[in-house]
C-alpha cells in the first residue's frame, strides 16, 4: 500500500477555497481548483508520495504488474485498466449542461472521429477514449445540481405559471404529448432556435421568473432562481431555456446521485466526492464556451423523465461503512466514519477485499495498518492505494473524527 497525492485540475469553475482548505494549503489558491484527481487516467495520474521502486505515478505501476495490482477478475474485465476515476470536486461556479454516452455509443463515436483523422486533443472532438462514464456523486457539502427530465406534467406547471406569451406555442409541444417524445421536440427546438428568436424569448423568460419570485410563489422558486443565475452568467446561451426541463436538485452532506449513459444534467455549486468509469467522453449542450455539438448530444439524450428517487443511489450500512450501490461494473463508493474517543461509533474498521482500492480520506486523519507493520497515517486531501496482493488492512481514527470514502471494484 501506498500513499497518493491528488492532481489538481484548474478548471475555471473551481473553488479558491474548498481543495486548499481540504488538503492544509493557504486559501485563496492563486487559481480556481475544481477537481482532484485520484486514479490512473493518462491524463493525470495520482502521484505517490512514497512511490515504490522510484516509480512515482499510479498508471506506470498498473502497467508494470496490472495482475498484482488489479487482481486477475480485474485485468481480464477490464484490458489491464484501473476501471474507475476517484475525484473531488469543487464547483464555485456551474458545469455545463453534459451527458455522456453508452459504451456502444463511445466506441462508435471513437473510431469514427480516428478514422477521420481529428487529434485527440482537438478542442471540437468528441469522444477522448472509447469508454462510457456512468458516474456517482456523494455530497460533502450542501451541493446544487440539475440532473435528469422532470415529469413533463410538472414542467407544463412551471411553463404555465411563468405566464411568458413567447412560450405560448413552445408549450403545446409538451402539453399535447407529455411524455419523452414531447420532451425530445422541445429540447430540439429550444436548442436550435436563431439568435433571433433568443435575444426576445430569453429575456422574456428571465423576466417571467423574477416576476414569479416576487409574487411569493415557492413551487419552483429555486428551479427559477436558477434560470435567472444561469441567464446572468451565460446570457443569450439556448441552455438557459433547456434547464427548465430539468430537475433541479440540492443534496445534503451523505447524500448521493448516479448519473447513467444519456442522463442530461449539470452541477451548479458545492463539494462532493465523485467517482465514474475511467472515461473523459462529454457531449456538450450549453452554458459553456466549449464545444458543443447538438445532433450528437441528441444522438446520446435519454429523454425518459427521472423521477427524484430514482437518481438517488441504493444505500445500506455495514457497521460503520455506508454503501452506495449502483449498476455500473467499474466501482462501488462507500463512506466510512470513525470515533477517535470510541464514545458514539466504531473507531477502527477491517477492509477486506479483493482487487483494487482507493481510500481518501476528507476529515480528520486515520492509520491504516497491515498485520505486522507499521501503521501509515493519512490525512485530510491524500489517499492511499491498496493493490490486489496487498493483504487486508485495519484502518483507526487518529483523530476524534475521521471520515474517508472507499472505492472498489465490485466483484473483483
Amino acid at each position: 500500500m501506498w500513499t497518493l497525492e491528488g492532481v489538481v485540475r484548474p478548471y475555471a469553475w473551481g473553488s479558491r477555497t474548498a481543495l486548499a482548505a481540504l488538503r492544509g494549503k493557504p486559501t485563496p489558491s492563486p487559481h480556481p481548483e475544481a477537481e482532484l484527481w485520484f486514479g490512473a487516467h493518462p491524463a493525470a495520474p495520482a502521484r505517490f508520495v512514497d512511490g515504490p521502486d522510484g516509480r512515482d505515478d499510479l498508471l506506470s505501476v498498473i502497467d508494470d504488474d496490472p495482475v498484482g495490482q488489479l487482481g486477475p477478475d480485474c485485468t481480464e474485465r477490464f484490458d489491464r485498466r484501473l476501471p474507475f476515476l476517484l475525484k473531488i470536486l469543487a464547483a464555485e461556479e456551474p458545469l455545463s449542461l453534459q451527458a455522456h454516452p453508452t459504451r456502444e455509443q463511445a466506441r462508435a463515436g471513437f473510431a469514427r472521429e480516428n478514422s477521420a483523422g481529428v487529434p485527440i486533443d482537438a478542442p471540437h472532438r468528441n469522444y477522448r477514449d472509447d469508454n462510457h462514464k456512468p458516474e456517482l456523486v456523494v455530497a460533502l457539502s450542501e451541493f446544487d445540481a440539475l440532473a435528469g427530465f422532470r415529469d413533463p406534467a410538472a414542467t407544463v406547471d412551471l411553463l404555465r405559471d411563468l405566464q411568458v406569451p413567447e412560450l405560448d406555442s413552445y408549450l403545446g409541444l409538451l402539453a399535447g404529448q407529455p411524455d419523452s417524445h414531447g420532451l425530445r421536440a422541445l429540447f430540439t427546438t429550444w436548442l436550435t432556435l436563431p439568435d433571433s428568436v433568443l435575444h426576445t424569448v430569453i429575456p422574456a423568460v428571465l423576466d417571467g421568473a423574477i416576476a414569479y419570485l416576487n409574487s411569493g410563489e415557492r413551487r419552483f422558486a429555486m428551479e427559477l432562481q436558477t434560470v435567472l443565475e444561469l441567464g446572468e452568467a451565460y446570457p443569450m446561451d439556448p441552455g438557459v431555456l433547456t434547464v427548465l426541463l430539468l430537475n433541479r436538485l440540492r443534496l445534503q452532506p451523505g447524500d448521493g446521485l448516479f448519473l447513467g449513459a444519456g442522463n442530461l444534467h449539470a452541477y451548479l455549486r458545492g463539494t462532493a466526492v465523485e467517482v465514474m468509469a475511467n472515461s473523459d467522453n462529454v457531449l456538450r449542450g450549453g452554458l459553456t464556451p466549449k464545444h458543443v455539438d447538438v445532433p450528437e448530444l441528441l444522438a446520446v439524450l435519454d429523454f425518459t423523465p427521472s423521477p427524484l428517487g430514482e437518481l438517488a443511489p441504493a444505500v445500506h450500512t455495514v457497521g460503520p461503512e455506508r454503501i452506495y450501490t449502483t449498476p455500473a461494473p467499474e466501482f462501488r463508493l462507500s463512506r466510512i466514519e470513525l470515533d477517535g474517543t470510541g464514545m458514539h461509533r466504531s473507531s477502527s474498521v477491517s477492509l477486506d477485499a479483493a482487487g483494487p482500492q482507493i481510500l481518501t480520506v476528507v476529515s480528520g486523519t486515520v492509520e491504516v495498518r497491515v498485520p505486522g507493520g507499521d501503521p501509515v497515517a493519512v490525512s485530510p486531501g491524500r489517499s492511499l492505494w491498496l493493490g490486489d496482493s496487498d493483504p487486508d488492512v485495519v484502518v483507526r481514527a487518529a483523530s476524534s473524527r475521521a471520515v474517508f470514502f472507499r472505492a472498489v471494484v465490485p466483484g473483483a
